[in-house]
Order: C-alpha cells, then structure tokens, then sequence
C-alpha cells in the first residue's frame, strides 16, 4: 500500500515503518494511535495505548487461536490475562479495553507496562537513525529526549506516562485515519500469513465482526427442503431424530477455523449438542462417514428438486468433475487437512 503524499512530512519512515518486523507490537501500537487520535487525544496516556494493543489483538488470538510467532509479546501477555481476568475469549474490543484501563489488578498492571519497556521507543527509532549503535538504555534514553522537540519530525515526542503527537503529524494522521488502519491491518495480514501459511481468511480474523451472520438462508432453502422429503435426521453426533421444527444448523469445521458458512460444512444437529460443541473439532475417524453420507443425500435432493438453488454453487469444491457428484475421497481431502491444521493451532477436539 501506498500512503498519502506529504511535502512537509516524512513519509517514507512512516510508511517503512513495518519493515524487518519480527513480531505484531508496532502493528498493533500504530493502530492504537489512530484510535485515541480519533477519539479527540493528542496527548494519550501510554496505559490507554497498552490496553488497546491487547484488545484489538483480543479476538484474533483467543478465538481464531491465530498464532503471532515465538516472540511476540502481545500474545504472550494475552495468554497471561486469560489467567486473571474473567474475560470471554469473544468479548467485544471496547468492553476488553473498558477492563483492562479500569483495573486495579497489580498483576494486569504489570502486564501492561510491559509493553512500555521498548514498544513506545522501539517504534520511533526509524526518526533516528543516527543512535542507532548505542546500547539499548543509552539507545533509550537519546531517543526519549530527542523526541521531545521534534527537530527530526518525529510522529510523537515520548514522556514516562504518555505520548503527545506532533502537531505536525496531528492533521495528516486524522485525515488519513482510514487508509493507515487498512495500511496497519494489510501489513498485519502480511505478517500472520507467514506465520500461519496454512489457516485460511487471515483479513477476516482481525476485526470481530459486529454481528456473525445467521444461518437462516441455509436452513430454509436447503435443510429444510431435505427435511420435507426424509421427514426426519438422525443427529451424527447425538442419534437423537431430527425433525423440521427442531433441529440447529452447525458448522463440521468450526467456524473461528474456516471463517464461512458454506453449504458443505453445514449439516443439522442436535441444539443442546450444538450449543455445547462450540468451537471443537469433530473426530474424523467417527464422524466423516455420516458427516459424507448426509451431505451427498442432501445434495442430491436439493438438486432433484431446485436444480437452479444457489448454495449448491457452494459444493463445487468437492465435485467429482466428471459426473457432478459428491466424491467421497475428495471430499476427506479437503475436510482432512483443515482439521489437522485447525488441531495444530490449538483447537480442541470434541470429548
């Protein structure tokens, strides 16, 4: 991405700024900026910055169980609060945010210091290039002071509880709000797919969406249509029957895994069931054979009775080509390896 042209400010450190990034922090501590600077701040308390780092990184590692690297600290300190604070691993950002700078914890206290120890620095040391073989306390305490005047156009000038943006910087961060974030967002995007190669739908595993979409297009153009002409489903996880009017549409893959609510990963179960399955794996050895069998059924009578339905375009993914037929072999090949990725990045499997 390329940012907005400034002729009175350095741009290109700006947007250098994510180069030889190792771990998420300066992602995370840019968009946290633009953040306060959009709620009015100019001088922002390093405490509010910390917090929302955390927040905004909340969702994406608690419940997509999306991986940052050996070492990144943002993780770390997220899988350190998940011990002390009773938060939901979906809980919205601001009410993540609202707990963390409402705290009187000591140890979340800490937590979030942590973060003060280089990330504030570390970030402007680009505007400094000049310090940069000193020692990292000498390194430290240059760039703090330096700072303060804004001789080399910093973004920020850095005290010990907060950071005051340059007024210089103050217009073009706030006109440009939208196009940073997407550019912080991008670079992030960028980053986890190198550390995740695997897991899919990386951009829309950042953000928690404000609402998940319902599944209702799916139950009654397609679930039901199979219900009128089986009259009745055995759960495959539960045997319980199902009926019509009784019955929860549920992802095989969870969907914090695969991010979409494809017709082939949808099949009816058991309510009580699917609202404690949650975002467990299904064991592939037990369940993919009634899984397979219930799809290819469904798929062949909702085509017999609406050939032009659309959720079946969902399906060709695991056609047989040749005959337009669900195939089994290559259905487990696409099921197999998304379940043993989702394994390895720390989704559970069902009891």
């Amino acid at each position: 991405m390329q940012l907005p042209e400034s002729n009175e400010l350095p741009i290109n450190i700006l947007s250098a700024c994510f180069n030889n990034t190792s771990a998420t922090y300066k992602h995370y501590w840019l968009l946290s900026i633009l953040q306060e600077l959009e709620n009015g701040k100019v001088t922002i308390e390093k405490k509010n910055l910390f917090a929302r780092m955390i927040s905004n990184a909340w969702y994406t590692v608690n419940y997509f169980n999306i991986s940052f690297g050996k070492q990144d600290i943002i993780q770390d300190a997220i899988r350190d609060l998940n011990k002390i604070e009773p938060i939901t691993i979906d809980e919205k950002q601001d009410k993540v945010f609202n707990k963390l700078i409402s705290t009187t914890n000591v140890k979340v206290e800490r937590i979030l210091w942590h973060f003060n120890k280089n990330v504030p620095h570390w970030f402007l040391s680009p505007w400094f290039p000049k310090i940069g073989k000193e020692k990292d306390t000498e390194r430290k305490n240059r760039i703090y002071s330096e700072s303060q005047n804004f001789e080399f156009k910093s973004l920020y000038a850095l005290n010990r509880e907060t950071i005051l943006i340059n007024p210089l910087w103050e217009k073009y961060l706030i006109q440009n709000a939208k196009v940073l974030k997407d550019f912080c967002y991008w670079n992030l995007t960028l980053f986890l797919q190198t550390k995740n190669p695997n897991v899919p739908d990386i951009p829309n595993k950042l953000i928690k969406p404000a609402t998940r979409n319902n599944l209702r297009n799916q139950r009654v153009h397609f679930w039901d249509l199979v219900f009128e002409e089986l009259g009745s489903i055995n759960c495959i996880y539960t045997g319980e029957t199902l009926s019509k009017e009784n019955y929860a549409v549920e992802h095989f893959i969870p969907y914090s895994f695969v991010s979409h609510d494809l017709i082939w990963n949808l099949i009816p179960a058991d309510k009580s069931f699917n609202s404690s399955k949650n975002n467990k794996l299904p064991i592939l050895q037990k369940h993919f054979q009634p899984f397979f069998s219930l799809q290819k059924k469904a798929f062949e009578i909702v085509r017999e009775k609406t050939p032009k339905n659309k959720l079946l375009e969902d399906y060709y993914i695991v056609l047989h080509s040749k005959d337009e037929s669900l195939n089994e072999n290559k259905f487990l090949e696409i099921i197999q390896p998304l379940v043993s990725i989702a394994s390895n990045n720390g989704f559970e499997f069902m009891q």
